[in-house]
Parts: structure tokens; sequence; C-alpha cells
């Protein structure tokens, strides 16, 4: 059976989580092949070195991070985007607030439970 939400997601209707007290994320739409995805980062904030089997894509809606994917690291801006193949090491430190829209394939059921 396929777990999909509703289709319309309003910001202001839709709950943060807060992964820590300088990151909170925002679930949006989802079935079991794609998921978005809000990280919102107040400066400081740290997504800390993982992997995961999911293939990731990501806009940076605004801020300025530093961004390590395997063995690169870049800073990025409002207006970048980057891509994440499944498997590997990635992670980031938030250099001024912003957010990033993370679109993960397949869905991340974890970010559910």
């Amino acid at each position: 059976m396929v777990k999909a939400s509703k289709e319309f997601f309003f910001q202001e209707e839709q709950e943060w989580e807060q992964v820590d007290p300088l990151l909170r994320r925002q679930i949006h739409g989802y079935d079991d092949k794609i998921m978005l995805v809000i990280a919102d980062f107040k400066a400081g904030g740290v997504g800390q070195l993982h992997n995961h089997h999911h293939s990731q894509v990501t806009y940076v809606e605004s801020g300025e991070f530093e961004m390590t994917i395997g063995d690169e690291v870049k800073t990025i801006k409002g207006g970048d985007s980057y891509y994440i193949p499944p498997m590997v090491m990635h992670g980031c430190t938030c250099i001024k607030a912003g957010k990033l829209i993370d679109v993960f394939s397949p869905m991340r059921e974890d970010f559910l439970e």
C-alpha cells in the first residue's frame, strides 16, 4: 500500500518539528517515491554528517551554509542547489540563517516516525 500525504500544503498550517534548538523541519507532500521537506536553520545550526539510501536534491531558499558532500566542502547560499547520491556522507553548518528545501527519493519514512 502506498503511503501518501494530502494534496495541498499551506505553510502557515504545517507543524514544525524542532530537531534541535537551531534546526527545525516541516514536511510537505510525499508518497512512497518522493518527499519534500523544508529545513529552517538558525546561524550555527548543524546538519550532522550522515548518509542514507535516498537520493536527495536540495534548493537553498535563503541563508548561507558550509556544505560537505563526500570529500568536497563548498559554501552555498540562496539560489544555489546540490545533489546527494545514495549512501554518500554529507552534512552542513549554517553560517547565515536560512532555509533548505529538500527533495528525497524514495520518501524518508524515518521523518514520519
